[in-house]
């Protein structure tokens, strides 16, 4: 891993081990194949079952201790090592995780614990998280899907927009507004009556994630299909927070992966007789982009302990999901430009990230969003009203 200050000798031995693991089967089994996989548009799912084998896939949900699941330092590693090969694998993982286990775990009764949870934790059962829509990416309290009672059921109709996993998913945690304009949390198999995924075609981002649109038409729900500790929005955005934790880690292994690649193509790219790497202005941008890694990675490590301690606020989430996204962006855009027109093929990575990472600025709150949260949070001042 790139570690300019030895953040890594703040990991324990259980969290290097981690991580290595994961580097190794990433290395060994993925990376060589992902610009095929990212060309093709296709997720690679025959790896879900791999995820799940080296406990990728939030175990810490499955008991309260988390006695037999992994720390947040090392639940952060896991998602860095998987955006340093791409950003879809990450937000696979990080949507199965902290999207879907989450909430079932945290707002779940305990029979939907025993029902869903290991089957996740395996990757024998694929979840998505409902909560965007076409008019509502940033306003999530504008929300159009309704689940109106009908006995001792619910009957949901809606349409929710880039539902990240939503044309691999078995099961979706839908987000919807009740009779009383509460906002609750529904687990909907995906082969419900009314249910419908249709696959968001010609991106030019997150081409390995599975981006769907979910209609919801008539879709009807017995009561034990609610997640009854998750009464508002609050409970949505709370998953939210879980996710930006992932994203943070993950950015920076992004960022490791461009810094590499520029770094070595500059030092054996030449003009007028000498590697570009003795260019004053390409040292600077690598410079920049050790920099910004080791304050993310700093950032990372310090929010995961934080986590394991229960003293984690949404804001400083915000924070971290700011500054180390729009760092790993950054960081992308110029290593393209150290590669200059090789930059622009897929023989080399920088490209990849960089138009993957528009999308990770994009998603799970805007940088200007989180600008406005954390405004708001300094100065007790909304802007947004």
């Amino acid at each position: 891993m790139l570690d300019f200050y030895d953040i890594s000798g703040l990991f324990t031995p259980e969290e290097r081990q981690v991580q290595n693991n994961v580097r190794e089967f990433l290395e060994t089994e993925v990376v060589s194949h992902i610009t095929e996989w990212w060309e093709q548009g296709v997720f690679p799912s025959h790896l879900i079952a791999k995820f799940g084998e080296l406990g990728m896939l939030g175990t810490n949900y499955l008991n309260e201790t988390r006695t037999n699941g992994l720390s947040s330092i090392s639940r952060g590693l896991v998602m860095y090592e998987l955006e340093r090969a791409d950003s879809g694998l990450r937000s696979f993982a990080s949507v199965q995780t902290s999207l879907v286990m989450y909430p079932i775990h945290k707002y779940g009764s305990e029979e939907q614990r025993l029902q869903y949870l290991p089957e996740l934790a395996k990757g024998e059962l694929i979840g998505c998280f409902a909560l965007t829509e076409h008019e509502g990416g940033s306003d999530p309290r504008a929300m159009q899907t309704r689940a109106r009672k009908s006995g001792n059921n619910y009957v949901i109709n809606g349409t929710k927009m880039w539902i990240s996993n939503g044309g691999l998913a078995d099961i979706a945690v839908v987000w919807a507004k009740d009779d009383e304009e509460n906002v609750r949390g529904f687990i909907v198999p995906t082969n419900t009556p009314g249910f419908k995924s249709n696959p968001i075609k010609r991106k030019m981002s997150m081409r390995l994630s599975e981006t769907s649109e979910l209609v919801l038409q008539d879709v009807r729900l017995t009561k034990d299909q609610v997640l009854p500790n998750a009464d508002g929005l609050s409970a949505a955005l709370s998953c939210l927070t879980q996710a930006r934790y992932g994203i943070a880690w993950g950015a920076m292994g992004a960022l490791e992966a461009v810094y590499s690649e520029a770094i070595n193509f500059a030092k054996v790219r030449q003009t007028f007789g000498k590697p570009i790497a003795a260019r004053q202005l390409i040292q600077t941008k690598l410079v920049d982009m050790l920099s910004d890694h080791t304050r993310g990675l700093l950032i990372a490590w310090r929010l995961g302990k934080l986590m394991d301690e229960g003293s984690l606020n949404y804001s400083q989430v915000s924070l971290a999901k700011r500054e180390n996204v729009r760092s790993a962006l950054t960081a992308a855009r110029a290593a393209r430009g150290i590669l200059g027109a090789s930059g622009i093929t897929m023989e080399y990575d920088a490209i990849r990230h960089m138009l993957n990472l528009e999308t990770v600025d994009t998603y799970e709150g805007t940088h200007d969003i989180h600008t406005l949260l954390l405004g708001r949070e300094i100065t007790g001042i909304d802007a947004l009203q």
